[in-house]
């Protein structure tokens, strides 16, 4: 059976790449170098081309001139935009929470490719809608200025304290059933991918593998905002899913990041 962890889109897919090696790299990369380290994915160079187009419209990224050729660097947007998502996906720091909510309020937004952008990025910060213009998460974030800006929306901003049950809140807002559900199926189509990888695969096959691995993680940014362990169920399976995810992407992360090093020459 085909596990969705088996199918990465290119511009997804080049979103973990800087992410989650060239970040650390000094964020550029040559159109050459980003077409190789594409290849293990099955993403061939008209896609990876189409894809860093697109990015560069959406001020993602910027051309820049490499001594290995043209390439394309991080734009301030995008490495806040990642540096967020390290924070969720990596733990790369202390997500704390002091019982109180990050609530924004703003103008209905009339125009509807507009109105999904907001909806889409206020869901990736870890925020959910109370109403179409109240949106709540458990803390706020470095980059919801960026995105308010950037949309040409105006938004009132409260740290609030709840009056009543914060589980009542959280049930309202967030379909924790559904996500703890997308937990276990990842889980199982993680275990499965991991388990056909070759103990001695060569270096690109375990890039391959750990990006899968990675990018199947990223999307619970999408879903998950990261409540504090006393909101959520007892035995919520999103923790058994990141010690497994943790577990295997550290394992593989050497040989994965010998072969971008090699790619980037």
């Amino acid at each position: 059976m085909t596990s969705k962890l088996d199918f990465v889109h290119a511009r997804a897919a080049l979103f973990d790449l800087y992410g989650d090696h060239l970040r650390s790299r000094g964020g550029q990369a040559s159109v050459a170098s980003l077409v190789r380290l594409m290849k293990p994915l099955d993403i061939a160079a008209p896609a990876v081309r189409t894809a860093v187009s697109r990015m560069v419209r959406q001020g993602w990224l910027w051309p820049v001139k490499l001594p290995q050729g043209a390439g394309y660097g991080l734009t301030p947007k995008c490495v806040r935009r990642l540096d967020e998502a390290a924070l969720r996906i990596y733990r790369a720091g202390t997500l704390t929470w002091h019982g109180r909510w990050h609530l924004i309020v703003f103008a209905p937004v009339k125009e509807r490719p507009r109105r999904e952008r907001l909806r889409a990025d206020l869901a990736f910060l870890g925020y959910a809608s109370l109403s179409e213009t109240t949106w709540i998460g458990p803390r706020s974030s470095i980059e919801l200025d960026n995105l308010l800006d950037s949309e040409g929306v105006r938004a009132d901003r409260f740290d609030s304290a709840l009056e009543g049950d914060p589980r009542e809140l959280v049930a309202r807002a967030w379909d924790l059933e559904a996500i703890g559900e997308a937990y276990e199926l990842w889980l199982a189509e993680a275990v499965t991918l991991i388990s056909t990888l070759p103990e001695k695969a060569p270096a690109d096959q375990v890039f391959a593998t750990r990006s899968r691995l990675v990018h199947g993680w990223r999307n619970f940014l999408f879903r998950d905002p990261g409540l504090p362990p006393e909101l959520l169920p007892a035995g919520w399976p999103g923790e058994k899913a990141r010690a497994y995810f943790e577990q295997e992407a550290a394992r593989l992360l050497p040989a994965a990041a010998a072969f971008v090093e090699r790619e980037l020459l």
